[in-house]
């Protein structure tokens, strides 16, 4: 009988608590947007010190965003960096998303720094690049949408050899692919306008929230991208 591998939930660190406290953390934002059983996935928390999954034991892997910094250079974080590196040799597929999608171009030779024109944040406007027409993953992509984004630290300079397929006003580097298993993006598929309401109360008012996150916005296609990352990462399995 065939039995499918887990996909690995790589959460990177944990919310402030007054975010978490509203909408919990990013493993169940992830758990949520794909609609995952528990037999479904597993959850690694290196910042925690637990190890890197052995990439026999998984069909995929998702690198979550973070209120951490890429440039703090911390133990947890150039760990799995380093297992990043090994796992896209080894052609795991991977999806890295906000800190995530900084960190995996870091491990592969990116520069990631504090993005110069401020920080992006609410429901932003995206514009693909002719090229994600022609990628496995990104074929449905329109060549205008819209996306939930909170960060200040960007992709700066994407690693040699890396394909940036859209961009937003902002930040030149909004989805990245390194190879034909690996791919990155700067905004939150799985965010709602809950999630990312939450995260803006930790640092704005109220007042100042609404033009960010628009009345009855959920961007459809960001979501459609995680599940067809997770439909892609499903052949990968073992015998039983």
């Amino acid at each position: 009988m065939t039995v499918r591998l887990p996909l690995a939930i790589i959460q990177l660190e944990t919310p402030p608590q007054a975010v978490s406290t509203l909408v919990g953390e990013q493993k169940q934002w992830f758990v949520d947007a794909l609609n995952l059983s528990v037999e479904d996935y597993i959850v690694v928390r290196p910042d925690l010190g637990e190890p890197l999954p052995a990439l026999e034991t998984i069909s995929a892997a998702i690198l979550s965003g973070s209120w951490a910094m890429v440039t703090d250079h911390a133990e947890w974080s150039e760990r799995t960096a380093a297992w990043v590196r090994h796992a896209v040799a080894e052609q795991l597929p991977l999806l890295g998303v906000c800190y995530g999608h900084q960190l995996m171009s870091y491990a592969l030779g990116g520069e990631v720094g504090d993005n110069p024109n401020g920080w992006e944040r609410g429901l932003t406007a995206l514009e693909a690049r002719a090229e994600s027409h022609h990628d496995p993953l990104l074929a449905s992509l329109p060549t205008q949408f819209s996306a939930w984004l909170s960060h200040r630290q960007s992709v700066l300079t994407p690693p040699p050899g890396a394909q940036v397929l859209a961009a937003s006003a902002q930040d030149g580097c909004q989805i990245i692919r390194y190879s034909a298993q690996a791919l990155s993006v700067q905004f939150h598929p799985e965010f709602t306008a809950e999630i990312m309401t939450a995260c803006l109360k930790n640092s704005l008012k109220d007042t100042e929230i609404d033009h960010l996150v628009p009345a009855r916005a959920e961007p459809e296609w960001p979501r459609q991208l995680l599940r067809d990352f997770w439909q892609q990462g499903l052949p990968v399995a073992k015998r039983a």
